[in-house]
């Protein structure tokens, strides 16, 4: 499931979230603010997401059944989930 996520979110701070539960997003502020253009925003998301390393779904069913409340995580409403 993972590997063929397309699910990226953009927070109303401009950062990146590569999973809807991650816990930690990539800033894409300064490139929105500075009126960077649509090729310059898509050179600096292509080699974030190429790389992007995020697995929950993956990695939960193997967890035990109280860890995955542990982890902590942005909200979805936060980023548009």
């Amino acid at each position: 499931f993972c590997g063929d996520c397309n699910r990226a979110r953009l927070s109303t701070e401009g950062k990146l979230y590569l999973c809807l539960f991650a816990s930690q997003g990539h800033d894409l502020r300064s490139l929105l603010r500075t009126g960077a253009s649509d090729e310059a925003i898509a050179s600096a998301i292509a080699p974030i997401w190429q790389h992007r390393t995020d697995r929950y779904s993956e990695l939960r069913s193997s967890l035990p059944a109280d860890a995955g409340h542990s982890a902590q995580r942005v909200e979805m409403s936060y980023i548009g989930g």
